[in-house]
């Protein structure tokens, strides 16, 4: 097989894993305080970074040297929020529309990039950010006579995984991927056990059977997830990541008998295709730009 191949069969073996994690995680947290799961997940997500980076040229040492360190400290904090709010919505909302909205994230990144990168944005990615703000409202319509406040909970965990993105963009203008992978688990393991410890509860036998599950899915999906970051570009690997609905969609109704509304269904197809069309075509945008040597807004 081609290096291409493998990249992409390694995203989808993180994209599947990760399915599988968030469906354990919602079967936990329907049970335990989604800080605890959060807690003892990130603790092996961690204790996997320091092993990894131990082994990289130069240790512990070179990989934790950083140029920003404020900021890969604020990411850390922002992805470990990110989850604890992620299982929350999975517990609350359910897998399907809780994935439905996240799909929104390519879109809010290419919006906030505009104040915070100081990207120019053109009409072509004005019209697809209008064209998925559009889907995440028939997302968030009311099926009833009043609007679901839990939804905007989710609508906080996209834009706060949208300010997460951000700030590796950022910090990826001075530090190596490794050096951010590194301060992404060993920040958000620190940040959980302050704060985990006064959500402890004490687990059956067979739930933590099913949280060492959810432990090894965490470390094996990010694994993947590197190791086809190594081989493909980011915008060939964003488009895979929209399965993770079709996943949480199917997954949601079978197990735990979640149902697809109408205005979900649109709203989903609208809010992918926009997304799609905006990584695309800030990918498009990107390569000329560095072919011509001056900015340019498309």
């Amino acid at each position: 097989m081609t290096s291409k191949t493998h990249g992409y069969i390694f995203a989808l073996l993180a994209l599947t894993i990760f399915s599988l994690q968030d469906a354990i995680s919602k079967h936990l947290a329907s049970t335990y305080p989604p800080i605890f799961v959060t807690m003892i997940r990130y603790w092996a997500f961690a204790l996997f970074t320091i092993i990894l980076a131990s082994r990289m040229r130069g240790g512990l040492k070179a990989t934790a040297r950083t140029k920003r360190p404020f900021l890969q400290v604020t990411r850390g904090v922002l992805l470990a929020v990110q989850v604890v709010l992620a299982i929350t919505c999975f517990a609350i909302i359910g897998l399907a529309r809780s994935q439905a909205i996240f799909s929104a994230t390519p879109i809010l990144i290419a919006l906030l990039a505009m104040p915070i990168l100081g990207e120019r944005v053109g009409w072509r990615r004005w019209a697809a950010i209008g064209a998925g703000l559009f889907g995440v409202l028939l997302i968030l319509k009311p099926e009833g006579e009043f609007f679901d406040v839990k939804l905007l909970l989710a609508v906080t965990s996209c834009f706060n995984f949208a300010f997460y993105v951000i700030a590796t963009r950022l910090v990826s203008r001075d530090d190596s991927s490794m050096t951010s992978f590194f301060y992404t688990g060993v920040v958000g393991g620190v940040t959980m056990t302050l704060i985990g410890p006064f959500y402890w509860s004490w687990m059956s036998p067979g739930d933590w059977g099913w949280m060492a599950l959810v432990c090894m899915t965490s470390i094996s999906s990010h694994y993947f997830l590197i190791r086809a970051y190594d081989i493909l570009d980011a915008a060939a690997v964003q488009p895979l990541t929209y399965l993770s609905l079709v996943y949480a969609s199917i997954i949601g109704m079978v197990i735990y008998g979640e149902t697809l509304s109408f205005n979900m269904i649109v709203g989903s197809v609208i809010v992918v295709a926009a997304g799609i069309f905006t990584v695309w075509r800030e990918h498009v945008v990107g390569r000329r730009t560095a072919a011509a040597g001056a900015p340019r807004v498309e």
